[in-house]
């Protein structure tokens, strides 16, 4: 733990969860309310309806319209913001310390008491639609949609928009329900950082949400990830053909979580990084290259992704995996060094903002159950070898892989 953090965790009287950070110094105030509720909790008939109840739940009070809420948060200057996920609902906030109190109790009136207002629910709706359109018109965004139910299965890999059949059986009635549902202190996590006065936080949190959704159903609990290996490709007319291809990593909590973050930026850290070097700027087969991780929680997966020409997308995915596999032949201390430093880097620099940091409490407190130190997770980056991530690729292997390819030419065969 770092000597500029301190930390608190408990779980309050009204049956939240709840963590803090004071962070000295600091001119802001953070916090985040996090519902353990998301798509996962969607009538298989209502996809989409989780995004759909995030949208609307500031759309009105009992006390306020929606452009009254929307003033209030102006009138003390908080920035609220909010966002849906897999497995959580996350209401995040930043405010000058002296209208905490004042935006904590904003919050509590908008998730206590929503009206839903028929209006919006419809402007919801029919927004959620056309976006599925525009979809269409993304190949990235698109491949990302196709590839999802192989990486994780039918239900984590569901997308927020549900599809064009389930949000439009969506209605006012289906979106007051899952908020009944699915909103409670017992779902609820509630972290604070930067300048704040943690116990008064703390009481007000108890007192503000108080018997709120004590009749709400329990969660899931954790769920599992279901991975299907296979190659698929979507026909679509397009100058570029779209690549992604994944296997299973680890999950946050686990001990190699440190090594699978360095590989993977060893691989696609930066414009020094091996995929955006050697594929790239050497071979000059994509226009665009990555790797990246994704995380329900317990589990993991690694993503490869790149933008080529239809001719070259056989070429560009044994590439793609040679890359991957020469590390374990020729990684060498300067890489593994560079990718270190630019990882604690980026955690140091994303720190010195009150909210970066105040999220990556929030996301500690679910995976791991507890704050966890800066200057524990840049320890374990700090103590990854070569020879770790070089055991860590061989007991990962990728023979067991999906591939989603998106564009006008499918593939000849993909080479392990």
């Amino acid at each position: 733990m770092s000597a500029t953090e301190i930390f608190h965790h408990r779980r309050l009287s009204c049956g939240a969860e709840f963590a803090a950070v004071e962070l000295p110094g600091r001119h802001t105030t953070s916090f985040q309310l996090r519902f353990l509720t998301g798509m996962v909790d969607e009538p298989v008939d209502k996809l989409g309806l989780a995004r759909i109840t995030e949208e609307t739940i500031a759309k009105g009070t009992e006390k306020r319209t929606a452009q009254e809420l929307s003033d209030a948060f102006d009138a003390i200057g908080a920035q609220a913001g909010s966002g849906v996920g897999r497995e959580t609902i996350v209401f995040r906030c930043n405010c000058l310390p002296e209208f905490t109190g004042e935006a904590l109790a904003l919050h509590a009136e908008m998730l206590r008491t929503p009206t839903f207002p028929q209006e919006f629910c419809d402007v919801a709706i029919e927004l959620g639609l056309q976006e599925l359109k525009a979809i269409e018109d993304d190949p990235s965004e698109l491949a990302s949609r196709m590839i999802a139910p192989h990486a994780f299965g039918d239900l984590l890999g569901r997308h927020e928009l549900g599809n064009a059949e389930t949000l439009g059986k969506i209605d006012r009635t289906a979106i007051l329900e899952f908020w009944k549902r699915n909103f409670s202190t017992r779902r609820m996590q509630v972290t604070v950082g930067g300048k704040v006065d943690v116990a008064r936080f703390a009481d007000e949190v108890d007192r503000l949400f108080s018997g709120f959704g004590k009749d709400a159903a329990a969660g899931q609990g954790d769920l599992t990830v279901k991975f299907t290996p296979g190659v698929h490709h979507h026909m679509k007319e397009a100058e570029q053909q779209q690549i992604l291809m994944c296997w299973p990593g680890v999950a946050v909590t686990d001990k190699d979580y440190a090594v699978e973050r360095v590989m993977l930026s060893v691989l696609g850290g930066g414009m020094s990084s091996r995929l955006f070097t050697e594929v790239r700027e050497k071979q000059g087969l994509v226009y665009w290259v990555g790797a990246w991780d994704d995380h329900p929680k317990g589990s993991g997966m690694i993503f490869l992704g790149a933008s080529t020409t239809p001719v070259r997308c056989d070429l560009t995915i044994s590439t793609l995996l040679r890359e991957v596999d020469r590390l374990s032949e020729d990684l060498t201390a300067e890489e593994l060094n560079r990718a270190k430093v630019g990882i604690i880097a980026k955690t140091q620099t994303h720190g010195d903002i009150t909210r970066a940091r105040l999220g990556e409490l929030s996301g500690d407190l679910f995976h791991f159950g507890r704050p966890v130190g800066t200057d524990e997770k840049n320890a374990r980056v700090e103590a990854v070898t070569i020879g770790d991530i070089k055991r860590y690729l061989s007991e990962h292997p990728r023979d067991r892989r999906c591939v989603q390819t998106l564009g006008p030419r499918a593939m000849e065969g993909v080479t392990k």
